[in-house]
């Protein structure tokens, strides 16, 4: 069973605010290698399959700067079905000259990381098989240990690289958050998630279906961080899919219960977190 379908709850796609739609959308093609859904002059939806959308871009009308040391995004990452696929998006990279900013071994998954030109974090990751994956405790094992990049490299070497995979995914996404106590009883005790690690007081991981990780939360840009402001470039919400009506309805009592602010269309449910993270509940 996959991590990324029914019954479980995760992230099905981002939606970004951006200063520059067509500076970013040639960058998502030419650097990442995502596809144009749909475009119009401020809006732009990308894919890797031709038919799903997994990162939406919208213009700002005034753009305010990309503040800092707010909550928000930390990255978004895609998740790419083989570590064949990691090798060929890596020597991609490396062909491009775009600068990457980490490359990551964590147990459960390889992955290389960069920033777009706007300053959004992106990570592209292979997951090991689940079945390689340590517990304890109800614990995942996880660690940042230097990339075999190599092997990485060697993995793909016989693959020409022509944009993502059809089969890619997003894997998961990491935030900044003011805090981690009241934020982390938000996404377990109301939306239904599990922490599967801690990293001490600064950074937890929560999934779904014994996942590694749907959602980091870390308070890495300051404990009390300020939420950023509407016209200010970066996340606008992303949407977290939910198994049914059912379900979305008991998530959405159990968060108006913690007095949680729903916004609830015909479509999808809005709500922020303690921190100002926009989610959209999906079916």
């Amino acid at each position: 069973m996959s991590f990324h379908e029914y019954p479980n709850l995760y992230v099905e796609n981002v939606t970004l605010k951006v200063k520059n739609l067509q500076k970013m959308i040639t960058f998502y093609k030419e650097i990442i290698g995502f596809q144009v859904l749909e475009q119009t002059d401020s809006k732009a939806a990308l894919t890797a399959d031709g038919k799903t959308a997994l990162l939406y871009l919208e213009e700002l009308k005034e753009a305010g700067d990309k503040r800092r040391r707010t909550t928000g995004l930390y990255h978004f990452a895609l998740l790419l079905p083989t570590r064949e696929d990691l090798g060929t998006q890596l020597q991609h990279l490396l062909e491009s000259g775009y600068p990457l900013q980490g490359a990551s071994d964590h147990n459960v998954s390889e992955a290389l990381y960069l920033g777009d030109p706007e300053g959004n974090g992106i990570e592209i990751y292979r997951d090991r098989a689940a079945n390689q994956w340590a517990w304890e405790d109800e614990f995942v094992k996880m660690d940042t240990l230097q990339l075999d990049a190599q092997g990485v490299l060697d993995a793909g070497r016989n693959k020409q690289w022509l944009g993502l995979p059809r089969d890619t995914k997003m894997g998961h996404i990491h935030l900044h958050v003011a805090e981690l106590a009241e934020t982390a009883d938000f996404y377990v005790k109301g939306l239904g998630f599990n922490i599967v690690q801690k990293y001490g007081t600064q950074a937890f991981f929560i999934s779904t279906g014994k996942y590694h990780h749907h959602i980091g939360l870390n308070t890495w840009n300051g404990v009390g961080a300020p939420a950023p402001q509407d016209n200010n470039p970066g996340l606008k919400y992303f949407d977290l899919k939910v198994p049914s009506k059912e379900a979305r309805d008991e998530i959405a009592a159990r968060l108006e219960g913690m007095d949680a602010e729903i916004t609830k269309t015909n479509d999808a449910y809005y709500v922020k977190d303690p921190s100002g993270n926009t989610i959209r509940l999906v079916l």
